[in-house]
């Protein structure tokens, strides 16, 4: 980001904050998700900063979409103009510059948090914080070519219309590449399509350690079956793209990359 639009998201965000905290008895809050983790990916416009909105626990029994519509009626008296609409676990606003998403959350008794399902209807268990501090650990693991290569899939997402979850991909990118060498982007992006293909009917463990499957949102055959499809096509054109590289035929190796990213491959 530039300095402008850090100082337009620092500012976005505490007020966000300060709005929740007018009309919500909040506990705690802070800064989560890609932004916090630095995996955020331009355009801004098209990103989303995280807030995790801690509440009081008197709150909780009202039930998990309740609690949804009930920061939903609490941002959306200051903010008229923007969209404000749930999404998944948070409440989003749209502005015309981004997004921010605003996660409620309560303290879970041993540890962690407690966020709303989205679409299920109940809690499960989390911490953001735990998340930071894998991906940390992970990138340093990696000598800093963790976080580049999370964002090139980030970006591959992007260009099928964000077909999974940004915090699923992040979870398996830190599995699957657990002990394993990055040598080169290329390599390592098939290698991620090819392991992330293998996990698609198994549960993906959240690592704060508290049994939530991160990727629950895909349980039926038909979601099954369309993420296998996604999976095995940028597979199929990685594959092609290293294939290219060894013979070394680089132009159409550029070409399936920039199927596979997008407008984030560069162009030159």
């Amino acid at each position: 980001m530039t300095e402008i639009q850090s100082s337009t998201v620092a500012d976005r965000q505490r007020n966000v904050r300060n709005v929740v905290s007018r009309h919500l008895d909040v506990e705690t809050d802070f800064l989560t998700g890609s932004y916090a983790r630095h995996t955020l990916i331009s355009p801004l416009k098209q990103a989303d900063v995280d807030i995790f909105t801690v509440l009081h626990p008197k709150y909780h029994e009202r039930g998990a979409n309740a609690v949804l519509d009930l920061m939903r009626s609490a941002l959306m008296k200051t903010y008229k103009t923007p969209k404000v609409s749930r999404n998944g676990q948070a409440i989003t606003i749209t502005f015309t510059d981004f997004m921010v998403d605003v996660v409620p959350a309560f303290n879970r008794k041993g540890g962690g948090y407690l966020i709303p399902a989205g679409g299920l209807g109940k809690f499960i268990s989390t911490d953001p914080k735990v998340h930071e501090s894998v991906s940390s650990k992970q990138n340093a693991d990696h000598g800093g070519d963790l976080v580049p290569l999370i964002k090139m899939i980030k970006a591959w997402n992007r260009s099928i219309n964000r077909h999974f979850r940004s915090f699923h991909l992040e979870v398996l990118a830190w599995q699957l590449f657990k002990g394993v060498t990055i040598s080169n982007d290329w390599s390592a992006a098939r290698f991620f399509f090819e392991k992330a293909l293998l996990t698609v009917r198994k549960e993906v463990a959240d690592p704060a350690g508290y049994g939530t499957d991160v990727a629950y949102y895909i349980s039926t055959e038909e979601q099954f079956r369309e993420a296998e499809s996604r999976l095995t096509t940028a597979l199929g054109r990685a594959r092609r793209a290293e294939e290219y590289v060894r013979l070394g035929n680089i132009p159409s190796a550029i070409d399936q990359w920039r199927f596979l990213f997008g407008e984030y491959f560069p162009a030159s």
